[in-house]
This record gives C-alpha cells, sequence and structure tokens, in this order.
C-alpha cells in the first residue's frame, strides 16, 4: 500500500497517454501525425518548455465531447489511485479547448461525471482549478472567468500556467480580483522557468495561497524567510523539472534544501504522461536520488493535506492526517 497524499498541481490535459490519444482520435475522427502509439510516446521528448507545450497543445485536438473528457479524467484517477493519492486538485486549461470550439461547459460537465463518482469509485475527494493561460491576454482570461459562472459549483480555484517567461503574473491583477470577490482560491505557476520576482509578484498581487513551482525561490533569502514565515505552500514537480531542464539531474533538485530551509514543500506530478512518472513515481524517484528518509516522505505526504483546500470540509483533513501518521513504510528485505 503506498503513502497517503494529496496532489495539488496535476494538469489534466497532461495526464493523455499515448493509448487513450489514439483511441480519442478514432472516435472523433481526428488524424494524428503518428504511426502508433509507440512513435507517439517517442515524441514525449522534448528540449524545452515551449517545445514540450507545442505537443501538448496539438494532442488536445482529439478532446471533443463530454465522454472524452469523462474517459481522460477517470484513467487518470485509477492510475493516481494505484500510487496513494487520496485528495486531488485538478487543473484544467479552458481557453486551450474553447480555442478549437470546445464549450466550457464541455470540459466541466465531462470532467465532472468522473470526479463525482471518484470518491466512491477510486477513494479520492477532488477539486477543479481553473487555469488561466498566461500567453494570452488578460482579456480572454476575463472572459473565460465570466464563461465559467455557471461552473463555479464545480470548480475551487482559479491558477495561472503555460508559458511563463515574459508573461509576470501582474498581467492578470483584474481577473485574480474578480476571481476573489466570487469566493474562489487562488494559485499560480511562478519561479520555474520565471525570476524569483515573479513568486513575490504572485504572492503581493495576485494575492495567491499556493505557488505551483516555486523552484527559484531559494535565489532569494528574503523570499524564502517570507514564505516560510507565512507557511506559503510550494507545489514541486520534481521529475517535470529534470524532463524540462530547469534542473540537470534528480539528484541536483533542490527539494532538501528548501525542506532544510522550512519551507512547506510538496510532490506532485505536473503532466505525468509526458514527464514519465505520476505522482507515486515522484516521490520514489526523489526519495532515491536525494536519500529521503521515510520521515521526510511522510512530512512530504503530510504538507500536501496541510496545503490542499479541504476548508469546510469537516474532518475530511484530519482524517488523511491521521492516515499518513499511521502508515507503516514496507520493511526493505535482508541482505
Amino acid at each position: 500500500m503506498p503513502l497517503p497524499k494529496a496532489e495539488l498541481h496535476l494538469h489534466i490535459e497532461g495526464t493523455l497517454e499515448p493509448e487513450l490519444a489514439f483511441e480519442l482520435a478514432a472516435r472523433n475522427g481526428v488524424r494524428l501525425p503518428y504511426a502508433d502509439t509507440e512513435e507517439l510516446r517517442k515524441a514525449y521528448l522534448f528540449d524545452d518548455l515551449q517545445s514540450f507545450l507545442d505537443l501538448y497543445y496539438s494532442l488536445m485536438a482529439v478532446l471533443r465531447t463530454e465522454d472524452d473528457f469523462e474517459a481522460l479524467a477517470e484513467a487518470y484517477l485509477a492510475r493516481s489511485a494505484a500510487q496513494g493519492v487520496r485528495h486531488a486538485e485538478i487543473f484544467f486549461d479552458p481557453q486551450a479547448h474553447t480555442a478549437r470550439g470546445v464549450p466550457i461547459g464541455t470540459v466541466v460537465e465531462g470532467l465532472g461525471r468522473a470526479l463525482d463518482r471518484s470518491q466512491e469509485r477510486h477513494g479520492i475527494s477532488t477539486g477543479l482549478i481553473l487555469c488561466f493561460l498566461r500567453d494570452q491576454s488578460a482579456e480572454s482570461a476575463l472572459e473565460t472567468l465570466e464563461a465559467a459562472r455557471p461552473y463555479l459549483d464545480r470548480i475551487v480555484g482559479i491558477g495561472l500556467d503555460s508559458a511563463e517567461v515574459g508573461h509576470p503574473p501582474a498581467k492578470f491583477r483584474e481577473v485574480y480580483a474578480v476571481a476573489d470577490s466570487l469566493g474562489l482560491r487562488k494559485v499560480a505557476h511562478a519561479g520555474e522557468e520565471g525570476p524569483p520576482s515573479y513568486i513575490t509578484e504572485a504572492l503581493d498581487v495576485l494575492g495567491v495561497e499556493r505557488v505551483d513551482h516555486g523552484l527559484r525561490a531559494l535565489e532569494d533569502p528574503s523570499l524564502v524567510a517570507r514564505l516560510v514565515r507565512d507557511r506559503i505552500p510550494l507545489t514541486l514537480c520534481p521529475l517535470s523539472n529534470v524532463r524540462l531542464r530547469a534542473v540537470p539531474e534528480l539528484s541536483a533538485h533542490p527539494l532538501r534544501r528548501m525542506m532544510d530551509a522550512g519551507l512547506v514543500c510538496t510532490v506532485n506530478s505536473d503532466d505525468p504522461a509526458y514527464f514519465g512518472g505520476y505522482v507515486g513515481d515522484n516521490f520514489d524517484a526523489v526519495g532515491v536520488a536525494l536519500g529521503l528518509s521515510f520521515e521526510e516522505q511522510r512530512a512530504l505526504a503530510r504538507n500536501s493535506f496541510l496545503a490542499a483546500f479541504l476548508e469546510g470540509e469537516e474532518g475530511v483533513r484530519e482524517g488523511y492526517l491521521a492516515e499518513v501518521a499511521a502508515y507503516e513504510f514496507p520493511t526493505p528485505p535482508l541482505p
């Protein structure tokens, strides 16, 4: 049985495995420029964030109907349950779909079908976080939030993703203010490619409660002190960071240094179909690469539930934390 954990940084579009991509392409009459799943899997190798995003958005063409989004979410939930996930806050990118003529309602209702039965079928509680594409205009973000109003009962918060450099958080000041007035929780990608100042701006201008990635926070000691003081969680994605060359190799990942500095770190998978592993795989890989003890891994799992948007769910967070505390790590075999 895997260590119980919450996943807080997961793009549902990034869970599209080659097999499901071909299945949905056949269902919807979409021709993919790959001979088979093996050729497509080989294409899941990237030089940088932009080359990943180019493939990521092009493959979304197979997602057309509520059934497609339901199948996508159901496949993710089944995989994550097997890796110990007990709570998942799932990002989705409506602008990437509405730009293709797929209404936001199709996306939300399709995902919602799978999420509505997730607790019963997989033992996973869920929340949806609507992300704005930061390389699109602020006006487009506002239009997207307006289009989402009929579905806000299904959406717990907003986020900000896609290409970071050149698109500072302050660009989205107005849409975050509107979201705040609607009672939505607020997160944003910052400090993955972008400088530490983007993290500070996300906190000061957007009022984010969690920082997605935050990898470069260590470059600014005063920022680290603030994040520690205010207990602002960071949703780190180790395998993603290696695949996108944010760090040269897993053994060089700053996670341990961040933990030692007192930062509230969590481990997540980001876009697992593309980056080589789901959240349990990330835990296992970084545990080996950085020599994390069982108790350090337990602390990361505990942080994930403390950082989750579980307010208002009486006793739920406490129940998950009790599971983490009671978890018995497998005894390694004798040599």
